[in-house]
C-alpha cells in the first residue's frame, strides 16, 4: 500500500502566470480565468456566474481561500450552482472596476477579497467582500434557489438597473456632465481648493483625519505645488508633520526600508503589512521632492534605505519589478517584520536596552502576542541629546542595529513574493527613482531607472501597443489607459533627467496611440479601456485620484508637459479642456482630485522652458535639477538637435541656458545661478 500524499486537484488556473491565480491553482472550486471560455460556458448553460476578485498580498483574500475556497463542501455547492471565474485585480483592472462600482451601486463598502454573483451575461445581481463559510454557503444555496425559480425575472431586472448605473459616465454621475466647462484658471478658486483641502488634515499625526491611514502621496505632492507658489507655510508644515510621522511610523520598515499599504489606527503604527510596488515607488517621488524643498536629512535617509530595499527585494534580474510582498508569513499576518524583546535582546546583546528605547518596544509588546512593531517618538537630535550621546554615535549605532536586525530577519520565513510585472507600477517607480536622482544625483539611481526603461522597452512593447504584464519571458493582457499614462509620464521625465531624446519620442509615440485609441471626444476625457479591448457590459473612465492617480488627470499631465516639449499647441489645449471638466469637482472634494488639483497648479502658473545647450549641458542639469521646479520644463543637448525648444541654440563652445516664459526668453545665461534667479522672477 503506497504512503505517498495525494495529488491535489488541478483546475484551469494552473495554466496562468499571475500568482494569485497560481495560489488558487489547486482548490477544488472548477475556477476558470476571465475570459469566452468562462462566459461562453455561462450562457450555454444559462447558469449564473460567481466572480472571486483580489491580489495576491491581499490577507483576507488568502483567509476566505482557507476557509471556503479549499473546502471540498464549500467547493461542490460553487460547482454545482455557478460558473466560477478567479480574477486578479492588477491584471484585469477593467473586469475589477467595473465589479467594485457595482457592489458600491448596491449600497455595500467595497474592498478585497470581492465577490460578485452575475447573470449569464455577466450583469451584476449581488455582491460583498469577505464572506465567512457557513455564510458563504447559505448566500450561494438561496440565491441559486431564487434563480432557478420564481425570482429569476427580478434578480435580472435588479442586475439591469445596476448596468444602467454603470455605464452612466463619472462625469455624469458626480454632477460635472453638462455644465458650462470653463479653463480659465484663477487664485480664488486656487485657495479654495487648497483650504478645502486642509479642513481634513490631521494635525497632531498628520495625513488626513481618518483610520485607516493611506500614505496619498499625490495629496501633499500637491502640497508641495501649492507651497511653491504660494509661500504658504501653513500648507508646508502640514506636509513635513505629514512625512516625519510616516517615517517615524510602523508603516515603513524601520529596519529594511519600504513602506506598508496602510496603517489600520490614526498613529501610522500597525500597518496592513504588505508591501505594494505602488505605494513605494509614489513615496520616492513624494520624498525626493519634499527633500528638494526642505533638505531635511530623514527624507534622505528614508530614499536611501527605500531604493536599496527595492534592489534587493522587488528586482528580478532583467530590471523589471515585481508587484508586492504578502502581509502575511506562515500564515501569520506580520510575523516577518515584528521583535519580542527577548529576540532585540538575543540579537543585539548589551546595545538592546538603548535601540528598545529608539524603537519603542516594551516587554510587553505594542502589538499583539508580546510582539513590537519597530517605530520612532523623536528626532534623531532629540534622542542623542536625550540619552547624552554625540549625533555621529548614535548614527553608527543606529546603522549597526537596522544591519543586524536585517540579517536576523533574513533567515526568517519570507512572505509570499507577487513576481508579475506590471506595467504602470513599474512606471511609477521609475519616476520615483528618477525623481531621488534629480533630487540626490546618486548614479545608482538612474543606473536602475534606465534598466527598468529599457526592460520596459525590451519587453512590455507590441509594436505600438503596450501589454500590461511580464512573467517568465511571457508578456500577456493588452495595456490599460494607466499603463500608458504613467509610462508616458516616466518617459518624459527619463528625458528630462538624461537629455536622451529617444525617450521623448517613445513618449510621443505612445500618445498618439493613445490619442487613436483611448479618447472620447463627446466628454474630452479617455477610456481606460482600448478601442480594440474585449468589450465588457461597461466602458468606464478613471476620472478620480485614489491610491494611484486616476489615469485621465495623468494623462492630462502628459498632454501639458509633451505639448510645452514639442510646442504642440492642440495638447496644451486638451489638457486645459480635460481639466476644464473636473475644476469645479476639484474645488469642491479636492482630496479626491489631487492630481487634478496639481495640473490646476501647472496651469496657473505655467512655470518657464529652459534649454541647455553646449558642452557642460549634463553637468548643468544636474545642478538645476536639485532644485525643485515642478512647473519648470527642461531640454538640453551637448550637440545639435531638432526638438522645437533647442533648434538653433546649439554650436557655441560655452554651456549656455535659455529660460523662456509664454513664447518670450531672457537673455542667455551661462550659470545655474543666474538662470535659478530668472526663474524666481
Amino acid at each position: 500500500m503506497s504512503n505517498s500524499a495525494p495529488t491535489p486537484s488541478t483546475n484551469r488556473l494552473a495554466h496562468e502566470t499571475s500568482p494569485y491565480l497560481l495560489q488558487h491553482a489547486h482548490n477544488p472550486v472548477d475556477w476558470y480565468p476571465w475570459g469566452p471560455e468562462a462566459l461562453g460556458r455561462a450562457q450555454a448553460e444559462q447558469k449564473p456566474i460567481l466572480v472571486s476578485i483580489g491580489y495576491a498580498a491581499c490577507h483576507w483574500c488568502h483567509v476566505m481561500e482557507r476557509e471556503s475556497f479549499e473546502n471540498e463542501q464549500v467547493a461542490r455547492v460553487m460547482n454545482k450552482y455557478f460558473v466560477c471565474i478567479k480574477v486578479d485585480r492588477e491584471e484585469r483592472p477593467d473586469v475589477d472596476q467595473i465589479y467594485m462600482d457595482a457592489v458600491q451601486a448596491m449600497g455595500i463598502q467595497g474592498g478585497w477579497p470581492l465577490n460578485v454573483l452575475l447573470t449569464p451575461e455577466a450583469k451584476p445581481f449581488y455582491g460583498g467582500t469577505y464572506f465567512p463559510p457557513g455564510n458563504w454557503v447559505k448566500l450561494l444555496e438561496n440565491v441559486a434557489q431564487a434563480y432557478a425559480g420564481e425570482h429569476r425575472a427580478e434578480l435580472e431586472g435588479s442586475a439591469e438597473r445596476f448596468v444602467q448605473v454603470l455605464q452612466a459616465s463619472e462625469l455624469e454621475k458626480y454632477g460635472a456632465a453638462g455644465e458650462l466647462v470653463s479653463t480659465a484658471v484663477n487664485d480664488e478658486k486656487f485657495k479654495l481648493m487648497a483650504y478645502n483641502l486642509t479642513q481634513r488634515f490631521d494635525r497632531e499625526r498628520g495625513g488626513t483625519n481618518r483610520a485607516p491611514k493611506f500614505p496619498m502621496p499625490s495629496i501633499w505632492r500637491f502640497l508641495l505645488r501649492a507651497h511653491h507658489i504660494s509661500s504658504s507655510q501653513q500648507l508646508l508644515s502640514q506636509v513635513n508633520l505629514t512625512l516625519r510621522e510616516m517615517a517615524w511610523g510602523g508603516i515603513y520598515d524601520q529596519v529594511g526600508g519600504g513602506w506598508a499599504r496602510y496603517s489600520v489606527d490614526a498613529e501610522w503604527l500597525v500597518p496592513h503589512f504588505e508591501k505594494m510596488l505602488y505605494d513605494n515607488g509614489q513615496l520616492l517621488s513624494l520624498y525626493s521632492e519634499a527633500f528638494q524643498v526642505t533638505q531635511e536629512p530623514l527624507y534622505r535617509e528614508v530614499v536611501f534605505q527605500t531604493v536599496n530595499w527595492v534592489r534587493r527585494e522587488l528586482t528580478n534580474p532583467e530590471g523589471g519589478f515585481y508587484s508586492s510582498l504578502d502581509a502575511d508569513s506562515e500564515g501569520e499576518e506580520g510575523k516577518f517584520y515584528v521583535w519580542t524583546r527577548a529576540e532585540l535582546q538575543a540579537i543585539l546583546g548589551e546595545e538592546e536596552p538603548l535601540a528598545a528605547a529608539y524603537y519603542q518596544c516594551t516587554g510587553v509588546g505594542n502589538w499583539e502576542h508580546g510582539n513590537n512593531i519597530l517605530h520612532r517618538r523623536q528626532s534623531d537630535a532629540d534622542f542623542a541629546t536625550e540619552h547624552m550621546l554625540e549625533p555621529h554615535v548614535l548614527a553608527k549605532l543606529i546603522h549597526g542595529w537596522q544591519k543586524q536586525l536585517l540579517t536576523a530577519r533574513a533567515h526568517r520565513v519570507r512572505p509570499g513574493l507577487d513576481d508579475k510585472v506590471l506595467t504602470g507600477w513599474n512606471a511609477l517607480m521609475l519616476s520615483g527613482l528618477l525623481a531621488a536622482y534629480r533630487a540626490f544625483g546618486a548614479q545608482e539611481f538612474l543606473d536602475l531607472a534606465l534598466r527598468n526603461a529599457e526592460f520596459l522597452r525590451a519587453n512590455l512593447r507590441n509594436g505600438p501597443r503596450l501589454y500590461r504584464t511580464w512573467k517568465n519571458g511571457r508578456a500577456t493582457i493588452n495595456g490599460f489607459l494607466e499603463d500608458y499614462a504613467l509610462v508616458i509620464e516616466a518617459y518624459i521625465s527619463l528625458y528630462e533627467a538624461t537629455f536622451a531624446e529617444s525617450w521623448l519620442r517613445e513618449a510621443q509615440g505612445l500618445t498618439t496611440y493613445v490619442l487613436d485609441n483611448f479618447f472620447d471626444p463627446a466628454e474630452q476625457q479617455f477610456f481606460y479601456t482600448d478601442a480594440s479591448a474585449e468589450p465588457l457590459i461597461a466602458r468606464k473612465k478613471e476620472l478620480f485620484d485614489n491610491v494611484i492617480p486616476g489615469s485621465n488627470s495623468v494623462m492630462a499631465h502628459n498632454l501639458l508637459r509633451l505639448g510645452r516639449h514639442l510646442e504642440n499647441t492642440d495638447y496644451q489645449a486638451l489638457a486645459a479642456a480635460m481639466l476644464g471638466q473636473v475644476q469645479a469637482l476639484a474645488a469642491k472634494e479636492p482630496q479626491h482630485l489631487t492630481n487634478w488639483a496639481s495640473l490646476y497648479v501647472a496651469l496657473l502658473r505655467p512655470g518657464a522652458e529652459v534649454a541647455i545647450t553646449g558642452p557642460q549641458a549634463e553637468a548643468f542639469r544636474a545642478q538645476l535639477s536639485r532644485h525643485f521646479l515642478p512647473n519648470d520644463v527642461l531640454a538640453g543637448s551637448s550637440t545639435t538637435s531638432a526638438l522645437p525648444l533647442l533648434q538653433g541654440r546649439a554650436g557655441t563652445d560655452q554651456t549656455t541656458l535659455y529660460v523662456c516664459r509664454d513664447h518670450s526668453c531672457q537673455l542667455p545665461v551661462h550659470s545655474v545661478p543666474e538662470a535659478l534667479a530668472q526663474l524666481a522672477q
